[in-house]
Parts: structure tokens; C-alpha cells; sequence
């Protein structure tokens, strides 16, 4: 899926000798990232040879990682068998990927989870921009929200990441909409994953342009957002829909293979 793109891509950027200048080594440098992750409760992807699933850090010392269990048993007893892992996170403004040889069955709180040795390094790279995903066609996503002069809007959302989102207006527009505007209270509907208000500022006017079955041009007006602050929970049920809709995307990808 974008995916396979999105975990090609990353493999590049741990191998290329640019991005050294990253790279956090030694015990505090990495301890003080992922505690930042676990006090923030991130979303991580940790994903191995027979899948992937989407967990967060319950506990890190100097000696200790502790992961939750996944939300399926056999995804879980597959990862215990796994001997080379990848593990990233999405943080505001930064990427996070680190690599564990192994994950052991341990206990927390009294419930099971994965432990291992705090890795020796990690990869830190502060974004220029955010991994965007494109929303699904089928159910659409819809973004709710008020014209500047007055009016209600439903737009339809084409792309999502933790920066913003890009929407596609289906149906009249005002013209002359001014770009650095702040809209306030916009709704994002994205179905079975849920809604989440927020304020995001308008920093582009354009237009997605395709070729209709008649082989006609068709030219529809595109709206590109920056959220203007997101908080943190509204960040981890972001950052959660973004990785949910990576995996079905990889999913449906690799049937059609």
C-alpha cells in the first residue's frame, strides 16, 4: 500500500549514510524518546516478516521496553517467534523507528505483554512534512465544515496525515476563497474510525484533474489544510486511523498480487 511504499521507504532512510546525523545512541538519548512516546501514549507500528500490528509502550527503564499485546492472540504468538522486528511511531513533528531482535512474553499490571532490552539506538527525524495516506473511496470520508461568509460544506476527504488534510469540494465553492484563513470547528468523518473536531488553516486552492470513461477532462476544486493544534488524544486517534487504514490498504494490496 501505500504501505509497502511507506516501509520501503523507511528501510531506505535507516540505511542511508545522510541520515547519521539521527541517529540517538547511548542509554539516556533513548530512554529520554521513549519515555517521551510512552507519556504521550503514541501509537507504534511494530512489524515483523509475517505481519504487523499497532501496540504502544506501557513501561521503559533503563534496562526494560515493555510493549501491550496486540488485540489478537495468533498476531501476538506469531510476534513471540519473530527474531528481527521494526518498530515506529508517528510524534508531532518527528519519526521514530527503532529495530528489536526479539520480544518476550512478560506481565504488566497483571495482564500479558511483550518486554525486551532498551535497543542501543534509535532513529529520530524531525518531518518537513507528514506521511500523508489517501482516504478510502469506499466508505467515504467526509469533512463537515462552514464557508467563510456563511454556508454549511461537505467536502470529501482525499488525504490524511497528522499535519492536515487535503478535500475535495463536491458541488458550488465561493470564489476567491482566501488562503491563511482559520476555519474553526471543521468535523471529519471517518466512519467505522470515528470523528474528530478540529481548527486547521487553509493554505491552498487548487484542483485535482482526471479523465472521466468518456475521456473527458473533469477538474474538481481541491482544498489543502494545515491543522492549526491538535491535542494529544486527538493525535493518538489520528495517528491510530492513519496506521489502521495503512494496514488495510497493504492488505488488499498483497490479495490482488
Amino acid at each position: 500500500m501505500i504501505t509497502a511504499i511507506f516501509s520501503n521507504r523507511l528501510e531506505r532512510e535507516v540505511k542511508e549514510p545522510d541520515n547519521e546525523q539521527y541517529y540517538k545512541r547511548g542509554t539516556l538519548a533513548v530512554l529520554g524518546v521513549l519515555r517521551d512516546i510512552e507519556r504521550d501514549a503514541t501509537p507504534i507500528m511494530i512489524s515483523h516478516a509475517r505481519g504487523q500490528f499497532i501496540s504502544r509502550i506501557l513501561s521503559v527503564d533503563k534496562e526494560l521496553l515493555v510493549i501491550d499485546y496486540g488485540s489478537n492472540d495468533y498476531d501476538n504468538q506469531v510476534t513471540l517467534e519473530m527474531h528481527s522486528l521494526r518498530v515506529n511511531a508517528e510524534m508531532k513533528g518527528a519519526k521514530v523507528e527503532f529495530s528489536l531482535e526479539q520480544l518476550h512474553e512478560a506481565h504488566f499490571g497483571g495482564l500479558p505483554a511483550f518486554s525486551a532490552p532498551l535497543p542501543a539506538e534509535l532513529l529520530q527525524i524531525q518531518r518537513r512534512e507528514y506521511f500523508r495516506i489517501s482516504a478510502p473511496l469506499d466508505p467515504i470520508f467526509y469533512c463537515h465544515a462552514t464557508w467563510p461568509e456563511g454556508g454549511k460544506a461537505r467536502l470529501r476527504l482525499q488525504d490524511i496525515s497528522l499535519g492536515g488534510v487535503g478535500v475535495l469540494v463536491e458541488g458550488e465553492m465561493p470564489e476567491n476563497l482566501p488562503s491563511g484563513d482559520i476555519w474553526r470547528g471543521m468535523r471529519l468523518d471517518m466512519g467505522e474510525y470515528g470523528e474528530l473536531q478540529v481548527d486547521a488553516q487553509l493554505l491552498h486552492v487548487g484542483a485535482r484533474t482526471t479523465v472521466s470513461s468518456k475521456n473527458e477532462t473533469v477538474s474538481t476544486p481541491r482544498l489543502s489544510f494545515r491543522f492549526t493544534s491538535l491535542g494529544p488524544a486527538q493525535e493518538r486517534q489520528l495517528q491510530q486511523i492513519i496506521f489502521a487504514l495503512e494496514r488495510v490498504a497493504r492488505e488488499k494490496a498483497m490479495r490482488f498480487r
